[in-house]
């Protein structure tokens, strides 16, 4: 069952949503140990909410059923010390499946990805988020928007979707999430910085609170840290800590971003925790230029086993 609801979870959504990487063994299978490790790290760090089935846990690389396996593992692992949100998504009623399983694996919230289907209207949209909110039984939802294509209007409906109660925005648009917040200020959503620590500074500045790391997985302590100094409005503080780890963010986004996963997961493997190979269209392995870039970094950050 979920354990965190209501107003603790909403302040644990201003923190950062560490979105957790999928391992898998050496047969490509989803495997459980390896997912250990990486929570304990975060929790004991202070991240502030984990999720599952997310980006960087390649979401769209796993079949319905490792998805569904990846939820279970991550409320094993995370035991309700700090909110655990379950990514669901691809077709409606997969999307709903998952929220399901999710909901009786003990998530907290469920994360609604953006539909990459090429024929999204707006108003379905609305009626693909309102299905899988009913499907999740009461659970909270948490929009993640990629791009606000769709329009102001539509993601002011989907804000007013009743179970809905934050939205990690995703896009480099400060000025369209300021007009978001502005059209749905009654509601007291939480806003978070659905890109990663580099952004979340100009998205602080127009009232955005958190934000999503891939980092944690490695590095949790750097995204708290950088959090910490947001919280705080020590700006210069915050820009001097992302840019120690902004290699690291360059690296993930070289190759049309095809390297994103690929650097966490060689990196996890480098520091002795390894959680397998990423799954095609990912890129996989590091080429030898960008694996020495990062063995040099993670070494100057005393991460080498």
């Amino acid at each position: 069952m979920a354990t965190f609801q209501g107003p603790a979870l909403r302040q644990a959504l201003n923190g950062i949503s560490g979105i957790l990487v999928t391992p898998f063994d050496k047969d490509d299978r989803v495997a459980a140990a390896p997912l250990r490790p990486v929570v304990e790290r975060a929790v004991q760090a202070g991240v502030h909410v984990l999720v599952a089935n997310g980006n960087t846990s390649e979401f769209y690389g796993l079949q319905a059923a490792e998805a569904e396996q990846a939820i279970h593992i991550a409320a094993d692992c995370v035991a309700g010390r700090v909110p655990l949100l379950a990514g669901v998504g691809r077709s409606v009623h997969e999307a709903c499946a998952l929220a399901r399983v999710s909901r009786a694996a003990g998530a907290d919230a469920l994360m609604v990805h953006q539909p990459p289907d090429p024929f999204v209207s707006p108003r379905g949209v609305v009626a693909y988020v309102q299905a899988i909110a009913d499907a999740g039984g009461g659970l909270p939802v948490v929009l993640y928007l990629r791009n606000e294509n769709i329009g102001l209007a539509a993601i002011e409906a989907l804000c007013r979707i009743p179970e809905v109660v934050g939205i990690k925005w995703a896009s480099p648009t400060p000025l369209v999430l300021a007009a978001a917040m502005r059209r749905t200020a009654d509601r007291d959503l939480a806003w978070v910085g659905g890109l990663a620590e580099v952004w979340a500074p100009p998205l602080y500045a127009v009232g955005a609170r958190g934000f999503t790391s891939g980092l944690i997985n490695v590095l949790p302590q750097r995204s708290v840290a950088i959090h910490d100094a947001l919280e705080a409005a020590d700006y210069p503080l915050a820009q001097r800590l992302i840019a120690e780890m902004l290699p690291f963010e360059d690296l993930r986004a070289q190759e049309n971003n095809g390297t994103n996963v690929t650097v966490v997961k060689t990196a996890l493997q480098l520091m002795g925790n390894d959680c397998g190979a990423t799954r095609a269209p990912s890129a996989w392995p590091l080429a030898d230029a960008q694996q020495q870039q990062l063995r040099a970094l993670l070494d100057g950050w005393n991460l080498l086993r």
